[in-house]
Order: C-alpha cells, then sequence, then structure tokens
C-alpha cells in the first residue's frame, strides 16, 4: 500500500539550536534538523543523547509505591518466607521473570518461578495458582507485567495469608487490586518521570531499589540490562528517555558478553559475528522467545534465559527455535484464511472503518500476528479471534494515531476479560456477543477515526542530496541508536536520482530492483535495493528520473568496511 509522504521541515527559529551546537554540524545540516525533531537543542543535549549513560538512570524511588514494595520484599527475605514470581508468556514478561528470579536468587533460596500456560490458564493470575501457591507455603507474589486488573484475585490472594508486588506498565483501571504495592508508571497519580518503561523494565528498577536499600553494587544488576533491552524492543515502548538508556547499554551487553540463553539464540538464528541491532532483537531473537508461549510454554523461554550450562542453553534454544519455525507455518495459513474470508466479505472495498474476524478453529499463539497482518495490509484497527476455554479471545491492533485501547473500552459491558495499550489489546468475551462487539467497535471507530488515520503515512525526517551524505554525516548518524518509538530511523528523501546504468532485478520472481544511483550533486554512485518495486523497472532502466523515500543502512559484520546501502521504502516517479 502506497503512503502518503510527509515531511514538514524544521523552521530555524523553531530549532532555537544554541550557537555551539549549531556551529558543531555545521558541516552537516541534516544533523542539526534531526536534533532539533529529538527536542535537543543545546551540546549538553546532544551530548546526553549520543552517549547514554547510566548514571541518567531515574531515582526508583520516585515511582510511588517504592518504598513499600522494598520493605515487603526485605521482610520477606529476612523472615525466610517463600516468594513466587509470576509473569506473563511473552516476550516482556518472561524476560521480566528471568531478571527478577536470576538476580534474587543470588541472595535468596527460597524463591521460585510461575508462567501460565497461554491454553490452559490464559492471562494474568487464576484462583488456581494462587491456591497451589499457598499449598506450597509462598507468602509473597511478585507478579510482572500483568496483574493491575486482578481485583478479584488479589482478594482472594489475601484470605490465603499471601500478599501481591504488582510490577505492571498496562493501563490500570479506576479501581486497583488491594496489592502491598503496585508499581506502575501508569497509574494516575504517578509523577515518574518516564511514564512508559516496558514489565521488564519496571522489574528492573525494583530491583534496582532492593539494591539500593541493601548497599548492593550495580555491576550484577547492570549485566541484566540485555534482557531489559530485549524487552524494550520486543514489546515497542518509546526509545526514549531512560527506555534509551537501557536498550544502548542492554544492547552493548548483547554484543559483548550477553545472557547465556541469549547467546544460544544468537548462534541459532545466524547473528553469532554480527553487530546486533533493535531490529535484529525485534526479528529474529523476540520472535524465537515469543514463539515459547505462543506454540508451548513460556515457562521454557525462563528456563533458557536463565540457564547457566551451555550445553542445557543449546538444547532449549534449538527446541524454541523449532517452536518458531512451527509458528510461521500457521502464522502464513492463518492470515491467508483470514484474507479469504474478509475478500469474500468485500470488505476490503467497502468504507468500514475497522475489521473484526472470528474462527473459533484458529491458534490462540498466533492471532496477535495475524491482526498485525490484516492492520498492516488494510490499514484498519483490526480484531482477531478465537476460541479458547469457552470463550471468544482475542488480539486486535491499531493503525498509527488511533487508540484502540479506548475503542475495546466502549465496549467492555459485553468484555469477560481486556487490557493492553494504545495499539494493543487482548480481550476476551463470551462467543454470542461477537456480533454487538463488532457493531459497537465498528461504530466507535467510524465515529472517532481521523480521516489522515485512514491512509498509510511516510514520514519523512530530512529531504537530502547525496552530496549530503558525508563519511562524517553517516558517522554522526550512528550515534542516533539505539532506534524506535519516539527515535525512529530516519527517514530521509532524495530528488531526481536516477540509474547510474546498471541496476537489475532480483529475486526469485525478479520481484526487487538491485539499484545503483546517482543524482545531480554528487558523483558517487549509491548502492541501493527497493524490495517488491519490480513496476518502476523499465522507466528506472531508461534512465528516468525519480523521487525515493529511504534509510541508510550499513554492512554489520564486524572487522569489515561499512559499505553504505540505501535501502528504499518508497519511489515516486517525476511527473
Amino acid at each position: 500500500m502506497t503512503s502518503r509522504w510527509n515531511y514538514v521541515p524544521s523552521s530555524t527559529d523553531s530549532q532555537n539550536l544554541e550557537n555551539e551546537l549549531a556551529k558543531r554540524f555545521a558541516k552537516c545540516p541534516p544533523v542539526l534538523e534531526l536534533l532539533a525533531q529529538r527536542g535537543i537543542h543545546t551540546v549538553e543535549d546532544a551530548e546526553r543523547f549520543f552517549h547514554p549513560s547510566l548514571r541518567d538512570l531515574h531515582d526508583p524511588f520516585l515511582m510511588p509505591g517504592m518504598d513499600v514494595a522494598v520493605d515487603r520484599l526485605n521482610q520477606a527475605m529476612g523472615s525466610k518466607q517463600r516468594i513466587m514470581v509470576y509473569g506473563d508468556y511473552d516476550v516482556d514478561g518472561t524476560t521480566a521473570v528471568a531478571l527478577v528470579y536470576r538476580y534474587l536468587q543470588s541472595f535468596y533460596s527460597e524463591i521460585d518461578y510461575y508462567i501460565p500456560t497461554r491454553y490452559d490458564e490464559g492471562y494474568g493470575i487464576t484462583t488456581k495458582v494462587i491456591d497451589e501457591a499457598a499449598a506450597a507455603g509462598v507468602k509473597l507474589i511478585i507478579i510482572l507485567d500483568c496483574g493491575i486488573k486482578a481485583i478479584e484475585e488479589i482478594k482472594y490472594a489475601k484470605t490465603l495469608g499471601i500478599d501481591f508486588i504488582i510490577c505492571d506498565h498496562h493501563v490500570p483501571d479506576d479501581e486497583l487490586p488491594p496489592a502491598v504495592a503496585i508499581l506502575n508508571p501508569k497509574l494516575e497519580d504517578s509523577t515518574y518521570p518516564c511514564s512508559h518503561l516496558s514489565g521488564c523494565g519496571v522489574g528492573y528498577k525494583f530491583m534496582q531499589a532492593f539494591s539500593i536499600s541493601n548497599g548492593i553494587g550495580t555491576a550484577e544488576l547492570e549485566g541484566m540490562l540485555d534482557l531489559v533491552a530485549v524487552s524494550i524492543a520486543a514489546d515497542i515502548v518509546p526509545m526514549v528517555d531512560e527506555n534509551r538508556v537501557m536498550a544502548y547499554h542492554g544492547l552493548k551487553r548483547i554484543n559483548s558478553n550477553p545472557n547465556m540463553g541469549l547467546r544460544a539464540i544468537i548462534r541459532t538464528c545466524g547473528l553469532s559475528g554480527k553487530e546486533i541491532s533493535i531490529t535484529d532483537v525485534i526479528f529474529k531473537i523476540g520472535p524465537r522467545i515469543n514463539a515459547s508461549g505462543r506454540m508451548q510454554s513460556g515457562r521454557e523461554a525462563v528456563e533458557l534465559l536463565t540457564a547457566r550450562d551451555i550445553k542445557d542453553a543449546a538444547k532449549l534454544s534449538l527446541a524454541i527455535d523449532q517452536y518458531n519455525q512451527d509458528r510461521k507455518e500457521l502464522d502464513k495459513r492463518i492470515t491467508e484464511e483470514a484474507n479469504a474470508i474478509i475478500e469474500a466479505r468485500g470488505e476490503h472495498e467497502n468504507d468500514k472503518k475497522s475489521i473484526v474476524i472470528y474462527n473459533k478453529d484458529w491458534h490462540k499463539g498466533i492471532i496477535g500476528i495475524v491482526a498485525s497482518r490484516l492492520t498492516e495490509l488494510y490499514y484498519k484497527p483490526s480484531v482477531v479471534l478465537t476460541l479458547s476455554n469457552g470463550l471468544a479471545t482475542g488480539s486486535s491492533r491499531s493503525v498509527q494515531g488511533f487508540d484502540i485501547y479506548s475503542a475495546v473500552d466502549s465496549t467492555r459491558d459485553l468484555l469477560e476479560n481486556f487490557g493492553g495499550h494504545t495499539y494493543a489489546v487482548g480481550l476476551s468475551m463470551k462467543e454470542e456477543n461477537i456480533p454487538e462487539f463488532t457493531r459497537r467497535f465498528e461504530e466507535y471507530v467510524a465515529k472517532n477515526i481521523l480521516p489522515e488515520q485512514q491512509t498509510p503515512q511516510l514520514d519523512i525526517d530530512s529531504v537530502i542530496s547525496f552530496a549530503d551524505i558525508t563519511p562524517e554525516f553517516v558517522s554522526t548518524l550512528r550515534l542516533f541508536n539505539p532506534f524506535g518509538p519516539g527515535n525512529q530511523k530516519p527517514v530521509f528523501c532524495t530528488r531526481g536520482v536516477k540509474d547510474f546504468g546498471s541496476s537489475r532485478l532480483v529475486g526469485r520472481q525478479g520481484e526487487h530492483i538491485k539499484l545503483e544511483l546517482v543524482d545531480d550533486t554528487s558523483g558517487k554512485v549509491f548502492n541501493a535495493i527497493a524490495f517488491n518495486m519490480a513496476q518502476y523497472f523499465d522507466y528506472i532502466h531508461k534512465g528516468g528520473k525519480f523521487d525515493i523515500c529511504y534509510t541508510i543502512e550499513e554492512n554489520k559484520h564486524r572487522n569489515t568496511a561499512g559499505n553504505l546501502q540505501l535501502m528504499v521504502k518508497q519511489i515516486h516517479i517525476n511527473g
């Protein structure tokens, strides 16, 4: 689907750049524009941005409830109470559990962890698990990446003498569970400076506060930032503030001395010897960890991430890799089936603003991925439902700028449970409520979605010429890593480029174009790749000028000179 190109130049007045900063990058005007877009106007801000420091992490005790949570944990450990670390089965939940469990296990032996199964137990805590915990003598449950809506379950746990510390980052309801402490930067009265932590990030802040309260050094905990980086990337939280600091140092750890389980995954997915980026975590490492919870049990992911024996890690990694292969096959089949239903309904051509689709036989672990695929393909907020434990259970995904959490919340009287974020929500309902849910969900979306949210938009950071792509510019561009929401990889536009004369079709069916491009400002030839854009080849090959939007990529093999390649996102033919 072709996107609308959107570029708003930064005016000199609005940039309000400090003179010293403007002088420093006078030879690289695009850098000044990129910094201004990120709210960076002084040399001091630029230094913090280009060189993230762990000293810039916020005091964990600024988070409401942190002092109470640390006191309760210290009390449990001091009186030898049994502790359970409980978390969700996705990447964020399993990395959070692995981090908190492994860190506390260094100081305390009366501790275990629990990951629910997606199919038998579902999302969140259940009374069945609470009963089992009580029978095992557990007195404190630290629940990670879930729990913010577990009101009745935590009330029940209190009757059995079990306390809860909730470490969550999902949007809370007006009523909160009666936990001893709730650590959630999205609480209405929270003044914590970074409101968009991942679930694992909240767990890290809890352990950071625990360390401070007990006078423990930071080296061991900072060595676990690789797990936080994986959670930040996989959960697609904003790459700003301390998220960016933790992701930066976590990536350094992944590339130098990663967790043994991560090292095994890196080897399994062919990333050994390469410079691993956030993109690699999102598309290669994260999906393998996620596949464990989607296809079998998230507990295996925690076993891998807490492994201390290289042979055990390698065995677990291969099993999880197989889950990922199975997941891919299911994903492809269910997406094709969903598309066939939508095509048969004619929904790709009608005026409906949303998609709600249900098949009781679809695999519960895949429907979130399918919802993402449908949203990308049709550019509409999408809900995909299947039958699980007698309820229609689903996942929803949204388009840029549209709050799907509010859309689902408007139907809460039809739902048994729901929770999530602005762009992704999980939900369940009785099967007979699907038609009314579909009607009301569409009604809400149609009333609230804006025209510009119904068309894909490609945001351009800077319009440059090939002469601007200097070694100094490319070197500075590296310092903008790591990328993510709030600090996306810069997208550039160059107008009036043309084929140097050697571009060619590549791919099994000649569907891609391998380009060698020049423009009128520079004699340098730039390599580029345009995936699935073969329709432009004849025009390009004849020497016609055209505009491109692209990102600048470098060869990621370590110890190899960085060869630049332009990753073309879209092409516009002049005229």
